[in-house]
């Protein structure tokens, strides 16, 4: 994992988001399967999120994606959950019988993954420090 950077921002925001279908029915195969993960390869373009993983069981999504700070997880999988949705229930409109036009569960999974230490966050804020006082 490398960092990125923005004009102004260094980083690593690394997320693994896991969700299923609604009442969690094997829905996810075939040209589902595809299109779900040529979706999800836009949304993640749109954004400027850099896939890491992505696999689409039939029962349920991982995605391991690269963000950039200004999104929370919470507003990243509430994107990607509801785009998705929206896209694949107007291009495959028999996934409507299987949940009342709902795709996904209201519910999903979220935890951050990275490999900063605490040793490097420790030497960051020390050359901080140095970079002010050389200010003055």
């Amino acid at each position: 994992m490398e960092y990125k950077s923005t004009r102004h921002t260094k980083y690593l925001c690394n997320y693994h988001f896991v969700w299923i279908p609604k009442f969690r029915r094997d829905l996810l195969v075939g040209e589902v399967a595809e299109y779900i993960k040529e979706i999800l390869r836009k949304i993640a373009d749109e954004l400027g999120c850099e896939i890491l993983a992505l696999e689409v069981m039939p029962d349920h999504i991982h995605l391991f994606v690269s963000s950039p700070p200004r999104y929370s997880p919470s507003y990243l999988a509430n994107y990607f959950k509801g785009k998705s949705a929206r896209l694949a229930l107007r291009k495959l409109p028999e996934l409507r019988t299987y949940a009342k036009g709902k795709l996904w569960s209201r519910s999903n999974f979220v935890s951050t993954a990275g490999n900063v230490s605490s040793e490097t966050i420790r030497k960051c804020v020390e050359e901080q420090w140095v970079r002010e006082d050389e200010k003055d």
